[in-house]
């Protein structure tokens, strides 16, 4: 039989404490956890039902027995040669579980849910066509924003041709000694003219304004003018010897046929 140890030996005086910080708190907190989840426990127990809550519960025990002989409408079933488990109909092709209960536990009338329910579809649907027309509007801004800024640029290359053209017919008429251009227009401002000139040019300017011109119908008209009295077209950039000559390679009168 071994020794027993002896009280006053070193094994039981050197014992030493567990004395690490904090392990009490947290001893604690696990006893002050267990009890309040014992109190839960207990008070979930002794809870009375209330009487919904009781309606519920027979109701799901109900549900989940199924319907014995006792029962008048399934003896008739059985009489009728119907058995447990067996689909309705005189085929076959009918039901096999009960239609489930749809149990009404609101206040509400007959009808509210459904009429929540159409509010709440007509709600989407008013949302829905909101932002279908601001997707219209957006898509409509940005169109007439690529139509304004291509006008802008087409705009822009009519003016820079119409210069072109007016430079052109500055020097080709200048080759021919002809001083005065057919219409004032038809050539190009020189920044080192004198006042009188510009004088006279503001009011040659007023003349041709009432007229109304365009860009687009300036351009037609100076080159047709080039290509009349001149045979030069712009777009080739080329002086042609005669009619026939300028019908044959240059591919047309309009900007469009030399693309």
């Amino acid at each position: 039989m071994a020794e027993e140890e002896d009280y006053m030996s070193d094994s039981f005086i050197n014992v030493q404490e567990d004395i690490r910080p904090g392990l009490p708190m947290l001893r604690q907190i696990r006893e002050a956890r267990r009890k309040e989840e014992k109190q839960q426990e207990a008070n979930l127990k002794n809870r009375q039902k209330s009487l919904k809550e009781e309606e519920q519960e027979r109701r799901n025990v109900g549900l989940k027995n199924a319907l014995g002989c006792e029962n008048k409408g399934f003896a008739l079933l059985q009489k009728m040669g119907y058995k447990s488990g067996q689909a309705l109909g005189k085929s076959g092709g009918g039901i096999v579980e009960p239609i489930p209960l749809n149990i009404k536990t609101g206040k509400s009338g007959i009808g509210h849910e459904a009429s929540l329910k159409r509010k709440a579809e007509e709600k989407l649907e008013s949302y829905r066509k909101k932002i279908h027309m601001k997707n219209q509007a957006e898509e409509k801004a940005a169109e007439q924003f690529r139509m304004r800024l291509k006008n802008k640029q087409d705009e822009m290359k009519l003016e820079g041709d119409l210069r072109r053209s007016q430079r052109a017919c500055q020097q080709l008429d200048a080759q021919k000694n002809i001083q005065v251009p057919r219409e004032a227009w038809y050539w190009l401002r020189l920044e080192e003219e004198t006042e009188e000139d510009e004088e006279e040019k503001e009011q040659d300017e007023d003349e041709y304004k009432s007229e109304d011109l365009s860009v687009l119908e300036k351009l037609q008209i100076l080159t047709s003018y080039l290509r009349e009295e001149h045979l030069y077209c712009i777009w080739c950039g080329t002086a042609y010897e005669d009619k026939e000559d300028l019908s044959s390679n240059c591919p047309g009168p309009t900007s469009a046929d030399h693309d």
